[in-house]
């Protein structure tokens, strides 16, 4: 039996390789590598999860958005980024200070949204969005904005800390289904959008 020892050898060998992790996939401490590419793919799914068919996004019964399917990543990025604060509380100049936070303000809100799109690099307040980039209603993202109060339009649906036109009656960040009055706001957009 002089083979037996190497027999021996080679089988724990391909038993230890089989179930170590590959040290490609893995760090010592569990997290895992992945390429910007697979990053890319696993995001681009993520985001496909929440598409829906036609020209406006649209609320879900937990109620997150769906963005349309035609939609520019810019806008696709903002409606993701908002879909993680909906439910958080309102509170007075949250979202500022820093922009993950407990609550948000509106304009806290808006920026949150806006910062995950890329569209902004710091937060506003409701005074700076109304010269912020654009005048005018734009194409995907409106802002509307005075002094004292902003919500944003993305996709046809409202993200808002106010109650206004919510058959809810909730406060804090959410999808609104119905568009409140414009009036006394100024309408501001991102170039392009």
């Amino acid at each position: 039996m002089r083979g037996s020892p190497l027999v021996a050898f080679i089988v724990m060998l391909a038993v230890a390789l089989v179930g170590a992790p590959s040290a490609a996939a893995q760090t010592t401490g569990g997290a895992s590598y992945e390429s910007a590419k697979e990053r890319e793919a696993r995001e681009a799914k993520r985001q496909r999860l929440r598409l829906v068919e036609g020209p406006k996004a649209t609320i879900l019964p937990n109620g997150l958005a769906a963005a349309p399917t035609g939609a520019p990543p810019q806008v696709l990025a903002a409606i993701n980024a908002a879909n993680k604060i909906i439910g958080k509380p309102y509170r007075y100049g949250g979202g500022h200070a820093k922009v993950e936070d407990s609550g948000y303000d509106c304009s806290g809100t808006i920026s949150y949204a806006l910062i995950g799109a890329r569209l902004l690099k710091a937060p506003l307040d409701s005074s700076s969005f109304m010269r912020w980039g654009k005048a005018g209603a734009g194409e995907w993202i409106t802002v509307y904005t005075n002094p004292g109060h902003a919500f944003v339009v993305i996709a046809g649906l409202r993200l808002d800390t106010s109650a206004a036109g919510d058959p809810g009656g909730r406060k804090g960040p959410r999808w609104r289904p119905a568009l409140r009055s414009t009036r006394r706001f100024t309408a501001r957009h991102p170039a392009g959008l």
